[in-house]
């Protein structure tokens, strides 16, 4: 089984079914990529949901301000031309969607995981880091010109005696 393929397919189909599901859009095919270490400085909206279980780590949807909004309207059918609460509430759903069918997906292959409740963080040139070192798998896609990224980060649990694998995963879309 090649994990980094299937949690990167996962993704993708997760991402552009929520998409053309929730949202009424056609996202074009992303661009994967892996990510180490720290990421740069962030400018928007970050949302971030904990996967927990046999496997652990990270989930986490980025994208503009305008996205964001846009995300807002589309879901709510309300007109949303600012970042505020129902926006930030929007984002963290939408994160919770994306990351909950590849969590889904992911369940016949590494057992039993369960999700956090998402937080979003929304400003400027603002840092994000997940504790230890581990490897994201990124999914980079252009919406509407802009970039809107989906990530994801699993690892064995130690404690967990069933692991067969120690490298760590990490995923954006």
């Amino acid at each position: 089984m090649n994990l980094e393929k299937l949690i990167t397919d996962s993704m993708c189909t997760a991402t552009l079914n929520v998409f053309s599901t929730m949202l009424g859009q056609e996202l074009p095919p992303g661009e994967v990529a892996l990510e180490t270490g720290s990421p740069g400085p962030n400018d928007g909206v970050a949302s971030f949901i904990g996967i927990a279980g046999t496997w652990a780590g990270t989930g986490s949807v980025n994208c503009s301000p305008n996205q964001a909004c846009r995300i807002c309207s589309q879901m709510l059918m309300v007109e949303a031309s600012a970042v505020d609460a129902d926006v930030l509430d929007a984002v963290a759903e939408l994160t919770n969607m994306i990351i909950g069918s590849v969590k889904t997906d992911l369940e016949q292959h590494l057992g039993p995981l369960g999700l956090s409740i998402p937080t979003v963080v929304y400003g400027r040139n603002f840092r994000t880091k997940s504790a230890g070192q581990h490897e994201w798998i990124v999914i980079n896609y252009l919406w509407d010109q802009e970039p809107f990224t989906v990530k994801l980060c699993l690892a064995p649990q130690e404690r967990n005696p069933h692991a067969t694998q120690a490298h760590s995963y990490a995923i954006e879309v």
